[in-house]
C-alpha cells in the first residue's frame, strides 16, 4: 500500500513538473527571442576564392555589416560597441548594406561620429536600404553616412587601389523604395576588372548576374529573423525572398552573393535561431 502511495506521489510530481514546463516554455522561449538572442552577435568568417581578383588584393579582409535599425531597440551606444568590435578585426575594407535607421533620426550627429571612428586602409562604402526611405529623410541618412566617412554608392562605382592594381566597389539604390540602376553605376568601370557590388536587397542578384559583377553583398532579409531548426526561415520581405541568408553562387560560379543577417531587428523586436551577424570576408585569388 505504501509503495502504491509513493508511486502515485512520484507520478503526480512528474506530472506537475511536466505541466509547469509546458506552461513555462513559451514564456522562456519568448524571453530568449526577445532579450537574449538579439544581443548575441555572431562574427562569421567566410573565405571566398574569386577568379578575377587581382593578385595584389589576395587575402584582403572585408567586413560587412547591415541593417542596424537605429531607434528600434538599438542605440548609438550599441553602435559604438559594434564599431569597436569591427575595428578590432583590422579590416582592409568596410561595407555597409543599408537600413542605418529604422524610421526616424534622433541621433544622426552622434551616429556619424561613431562611424567616423571606423578606419580601413582601402576605404568604406555604403548603400541605402528601404527603411532609410521610410524615415522620409533618406538624404539626411545619406548625409550621416557620408559624414561618417563612407562613400555613398547610389548607382555609382569607385575604384579601390592597392599595389598598382585596381578593383571597383559599386552600389545601387534600394530595390524596394529607390531606383536601382546598375548600368549607370558601371559606366565608369572598364570591362574585365573585378567588381564588388553593394545592394541592400539580395534578390537584385538576378539583375546583377546579367552584368560583369563578381561578388554582391546584401542585407535586408535579416535571415528571416525567426528561423526553425531543420526548416529555416518562416517569412522573408519582398526582394529578399530568393537569397535569404548566407552564400549563394549563381551562373556556375560567375557571381557570388552573400546575404548578411543584419545587426538589429525590425517590425518585431525578436530573433530566434537567427543571431545578428557581422561578416568577415577573406578574399582569395583563385
Amino acid at each position: 500500500m505504501d509503495e502504491m502511495i509513493m508511486n502515485r506521489r512520484a507520478f503526480l510530481k512528474r506530472a506537475a513538473y511536466t505541466i509547469a514546463g509546458a506552461v513555462a516554455a513559451p514564456f522562456a522561449g519568448f524571453g530568449y527571442a526577445r532579450y537574449a538572442e538579439p544581443e548575441w552577435l555572431h562574427t562569421r568568417h567566410v573565405t571566398l576564392s574569386l577568379k578575377r581578383l587581382p593578385a595584389e588584393f589576395d587575402n584582403i579582409r572585408v567586413v560587412q555589416f547591415s541593417d542596424v535599425h537605429l531607434g528600434f531597440n538599438y542605440t548609438v551606444a550599441n553602435l559604438a560597441e559594434l564599431a569597436d568590435h569591427i575595428q578590432s578585426l583590422q579590416p582592409d575594407l568596410i561595407c555597409f548594406t543599408g537600413d542605418l535607421f529604422d524610421t526616424v533620426i534622433d541621433d544622426g550627429e552622434e551616429a556619424a561620429q561613431v562611424l567616423r571612428g571606423l578606419r580601413a586602409p582601402l576605404g568604406k562604402g555604403a548603400v541605402l536600404g528601404n527603411h532609410d526611405y521610410y524615415a522620409k529623410v533618406h538624404d539626411s541618412i545619406g548625409q550621416v553616412l557620408t559624414d561618417g566617412g563612407f562613400a555613398l554608392l547610389t548607382n555609382r562605382a569607385i575604384p579601390i587601389k592597392r599595389g598598382g592594381a585596381r578593383i571597383w566597389l559599386s552600389g545601387v539604390d534600394d530595390m524596394w523604395e529607390g531606383k536601382p540602376d546598375l548600368g549607370k553605376a558601371l559606366r565608369s568601370v572598364p570591362p574585365g576588372e573585378f567588381n564588388l557590388l553593394l545592394s541592400h536587397c539580395p534578390d537584385f542578384a538576378d539583375i546583377a548576374l546579367q552584368y560583369p559583377i563578381d561578388l554582391q553583398f546584401s542585407g535586408h532579409s535579416h535571415g528571416g529573423q525567426v528561423r526553425l531548426p531543420f526548416y529555416g526561415h518562416l517569412l522573408a520581405p519582398a526582394y529578399g525572398v530568393k537569397y535569404v541568408d548566407g552564400l549563394h553562387r549563381l551562373g556556375d560560379g560567375k557571381l557570388h552573393v552573400y546575404t548578411n543577417r543584419g545587426i538589429g531587428v525590425s517590425v518585431l523586436p525578436i530573433r530566434f535561431w537567427c543571431r545578428p551577424e557581422l561578416t568577415v570576408f577573406t578574399l582569395r585569388r583563385g
